[in-house]
């Protein structure tokens, strides 16, 4: 568990460090940052500048959103996500007196779930109501602290042109959000109190909820990606590998494209796992309850419905998932280290991404086996979550690192994933 800041701290050292070389050379002091993207060979042109702050501002949204992902988690596992049975778009004030509080609370003995919690309290009640207000309150700023600069950059035309497209769709994705995010609750307040389950959210709404804060963290990301290390930086790097190398080079990025939509996907089983509480079955490994495959993964009509509703298969999707994730960051790094002169023909940023990535995998993996032996603990499950995010972004930055390698040799970044493929399906 501690290991993951520290390896989110590493990561944002490395951020700030390659920042700080390209403020430098912006300054007209091209020779550090030259000298961590290009070999001491490489033409020594000048390099375009780099707006510090328009980097700044993406990587903040993103580590706001990442944040808003843990909230989210949290007010999932504290069961607070059906507390608040009104949405404002833009927001309202929370209780403050007795009479206000006790209101409140009547309000929420309306509705399905206070049919299944009648012993709650008044003060548990307000616990779980402070969870859900903050993250609403939480997502609101965030939509600000990215909309206000938004508006300044683009009003002062700081923005580079190649970027324009991707922020509007961030700031689409922003506010659209909000409504899926009340889409998804309603699914929870409309429930019929008698059906035996409980009372939680609809799976399909929270995995479309979850769904979009991991691609819109990943969209700010790569965008940020895209300011700090653009097309001409990365050409510099490029000029400087020995021919003989690019291909090798083009599979490492399509083996590295590759992992990085397996993270993605599996991060999105489990959001059913969540969906449908099925963490809180099955709670042995490697087998489950002694068997590998367990009984009644198809017992559902129509057949489809398991991968998505029956706690044992949405569980047993999530592990090879998991399995298949593991066996395909292993064997990027592999094949990325297999041959010394091709790592180090690699740019330094593009070590670290692969490096970060691996042992990321390593704690991902211990938190996600220790959240199901010990039941879904609050803090390991929150932080079996924040993981999932803290891969992925290892997995996107390698892939935007190497990104236009593909451009020199385009024929081999199909062979890439192609030569990941034949692992990972023995794997699966």
């Amino acid at each position: 568990v501690v290991a993951v800041p520290r390896l989110l701290a590493m990561a944002s050292r490395a951020f700030l460090a390659t920042s700080l070389a390209v403020r430098q050379s912006g300054r007209g002091s091209a020779r550090p940052f030259a000298r961590l993207l290009s070999s001491p060979s490489a033409a020594a042109a000048p390099l375009p500048p780099v707006d510090g702050p328009v980097a700044a501002w993406l990587l903040g949204s993103g580590g706001l959103v990442a944040g808003m992902v843990a909230v989210g988690g949290l007010t999932r596992l504290t069961k607070s996500g059906l507390s608040m049975t009104d949405w404002k778009p833009l927001g309202r004030m929370p209780p403050i007196t007795h009479p206000e509080w006790l209101e409140e609370f009547e309000r929420y003995k309306t509705f399905p779930e206070w049919q299944q919690r009648q012993s709650m309290t008044l003060d548990e009640f307000k616990y779980i109501f402070w969870w859900e207000y903050g993250h609403r309150m939480l997502g609101r700023c965030v939509g600000v602290a990215f909309g206000v600069p938004l508006a300044y950059f683009w009003a002062r035309g700081r923005l580079p042109p190649h970027i324009k497209s991707k922020v509007l769709a961030l700031f689409g994705l922003g506010a659209t959000q909000g409504a899926i995010g009340w889409w998804m609750v309603q699914s929870g307040l409309d429930m019929d109190p008698k059906q035996r389950k409980e009372i939680r959210v609809s799976p399909y709404r929270l995995a479309t909820h979850l769904g979009m804060a991991f691609t819109t963290y990943t969209l700010l990301l790569w965008t940020a990606m895209d300011v700090l290390y653009p097309r001409e930086r990365a050409m510099r790097h490029l000029d400087a590998i020995p021919k003989q190398l690019l291909p090798q080079v083009s599979r490492v990025r399509g083996a590295s494209v590759a992992t990085a939509a397996i993270v993605f996907t599996t991060a999105m089983s489990g959001a059913f796992v969540a969906g449908n509480d099925a963490g809180r079955a099955f709670n042995t490994f490697p087998k489950m309850d002694d068997q590998w495959v367990p009984d009644g993964i198809l017992e559902l009509e129509p057949t489809w419905r398991n991968a998505f509703e029956n706690t044992a298969l949405v569980q047993l999707d999530h592990r090879i998932l998991a399995a298949v994730s593991s066996t395909s960051v292993l064997s990027t790094y592999a094949f990325a280290r297999s041959n010394a002169a091709v790592w180090q023909a690699l740019a330094p940023t593009s070590r670290i991404a692969l490096n970060g990535m691996l042992g990321m995998l390593g704690v991902q993996v211990s938190l996600g086996i220790s959240t199901l032996l010990l039941y879904v603990p609050v803090e390991l499950a929150s932080c079996h979550q924040v993981g999932s995010l803290a891969l992925l972004t290892f997995a996107t930055w390698s892939a935007h690192s190497l990104r236009l390698a593909s451009l020199s040799t385009a024929p081999v970044a199909l062979a890439g994933a192609t030569a990941l493929a034949a692992p990972l399906m023995v794997a699966g």
